[in-house]
């Protein structure tokens, strides 16, 4: 079993390298956003919950985060393996999925996180904006808030998964392909 965690800032590419990734190793991929919303749209037990959460302007509890999640793998059975996308944020959270994981008696194989300059984010949003609409890629104070809190939060996670042995950094600068390959080399090559 592949079971990878995939980090990047906003802007780094997320979307379209999971895309390759699950594609290349037939994961099933599991993004927090997407569960969350579907969750909250179908009012599941764990939705209304979350819902609750959100609509006070708090984070949803590690607890019932990690639930969506194991709700989603136990869907999944015969996979092949997991990407999980935005998805551990804490090093609390890491510790939680670990646990999970060894129940299901695999573990997480790696972390793969793209390292892509301040500036080239910014740029990237600022381009995603004008096609997506979304507007907190507009405005660049809050472009590079995100990037601070994602700094914050997910340093440690690195560190976390870097004292397991399973940090790859990846250079996120490049072609789509080129950034594909250098995450499926590191995929390939782990462990060997």
């Amino acid at each position: 079993m592949i079971n990878l965690v995939l980090f990047g800032p906003p802007g780094a590419g997320k979307g379209t390298q999971a895309s390759n990734l699950v594609e290349k190793y037939q994961l099933v991929h599991l993004s927090t956003g997407d569960i969350f919303r579907a969750n909250i749209k179908g009012e599941t037990d764990l939705g209304k919950l979350a819902k609750q959460y959100i609509d006070q302007g708090n984070l949803v509890p590690d607890e019932v985060t990690i639930k969506m999640l194991e709700s989603e793998v136990d869907k999944h059975q015969d996979a092949y393996g997991f990407i999980f996308d935005g998805f551990p944020r804490t090093t609390p959270q890491a510790e939680a999925l670990d646990e999970f994981m060894q129940s299901k008696n695999t573990s997480i194989t790696l972390m793969l996180a793209l390292q892509v300059p301040d500036e080239e984010l910014k740029k990237r949003l600022m381009k995603r904006a004008e096609t997506s609409g979304r507007a907190d890629d507009a405005d660049s104070n809050i472009i590079e808030n995100r990037i601070e809190v994602y700094k914050k939060e997910t340093a440690p996670v690195a560190a976390y998964y870097q004292n397991q042995n399973k940090l790859a950094e990846i250079d996120g600068l490049g072609t789509i392909e080129e950034i594909s390959q250098r995450l499926f080399a590191a995929v390939d090559n782990h462990g060997q």
